[in-house]
């Protein structure tokens, strides 16, 4: 492993980039609290096993719909967010969905982000045919819904969390190879392209190590913003049961089974993992808006 030795020229410039990131992150105050959500979130999925009280399959009938705080025969509080239909606590069920969450909506992103990315650099390098041929592919899949979409890939393909990542990933592909290719038509004819091409450089090196450096920017907002939206997405599928099976605790499904409790008074049964989508949305959407302003070259002096 190589390290920089303390008076490298890169380490006051990686310095000087931590200080104005953490300068723009205090200044702009909500994306720390949307850090702070997420580290929870994070927290949540990784020590959830150790987190959580209870199996969340473990059912109980006779602990069936307990409320929040509910208390065990000792007077101490066993079920602290409550019981859902099948007596499986609430809380313990929120952690492990926190898992589905984050890893759907992250390796979705990179999935749709890296094939999306690739294809839009090589349509807007080479243009024709090629160029044609996506661009005609992006507009046949934007003409239709994309949850309805979605439904249509996970009723052929069944319920599982590789096939609803594939699915969310690749229906993401479009907006980032649109973005890709519109900034590889405006970097190709620079004069560093034509020195690279003078020089004898390869063309893989000259897409990968030339140009996508310099169109990763506005990529990488589109991702955290793109994110959410996944996990929204996430939610809805699992709600209607085409997401991952049953009994694997998720957000969304426990949302579809607190359907018919809503009148009944138990309303911790929507609301704990309707707030838990609603902050992790949120967060995901703070820090898209902060990566906005953060990483646009117009902004980059009054950092």
């Amino acid at each position: 492993m190589t390290t920089l030795a303390p008076n490298s020229p890169e380490v006051p410039v990686r310095r000087g980039l931590a200080l104005r990131t953490w300068r723009s992150l205090y200044r702009a105050k909500w994306p720390l609290f949307a850090l702070g959500i997420l580290a929870i979130l994070v927290a949540a999925a990784v020590l959830g096993p150790l987190i959580a009280s209870h199996d969340p399959n473990r059912q109980d009938i006779i602990a069936r719909l307990k409320p929040p705080l509910s208390t065990a025969h000792r007077g101490q509080v066993h079920y602290l967010l409550g019981t859902d239909v099948l007596g499986r606590d609430v809380l313990s069920r929120l952690l492990y969905g926190a898992r589905v969450s984050l890893i759907v909506g992250l390796v979705a992103v990179c999935v749709g982000g890296v094939l999306g990315t690739t294809l839009g650099i090589l349509a807007g390098y080479f243009g024709g045919w090629i160029d044609d041929v996506l661009m005609r592919l992006a507009d046949i899949q934007l003409a239709f819904p994309f949850i309805l979409l979605a439904i249509i890939f996970m009723l052929v393909l069944g319920s599982g969390l590789v096939n609803l990542i594939l699915v969310l990933g690749i229906g993401q592909w479009v907006t980032y190879a649109r973005i890709a290719r519109g900034q590889t038509m405006l970097q190709r004819e620079k004069e560093y392209i034509e020195a690279a091409r003078a020089l004898g450089q390869s063309t893989p090196a000259i897409l990968f190590t030339g140009i996508l450096p310099n169109i990763l920017s506005p990529l990488v907002i589109i991702a955290s913003f793109n994110i959410a939206s996944v996990i929204l997405s996430e939610a809805a599928l699992s709600f209607l049961g085409l997401g991952v099976p049953t009994t694997t605790p998720t957000w969304g499904g426990m949302l579809a089974e607190s359907r018919d409790q809503l009148l009944s008074g138990r309303w911790w049964l929507a609301v704990f993992p309707g707030v838990s989508i609603m902050l992790t949305v949120l967060s995901f959407n703070l820090l898209g808006d902060w990566l906005r302003d953060f990483l646009d070259p117009h902004l980059a002096h009054e950092s």
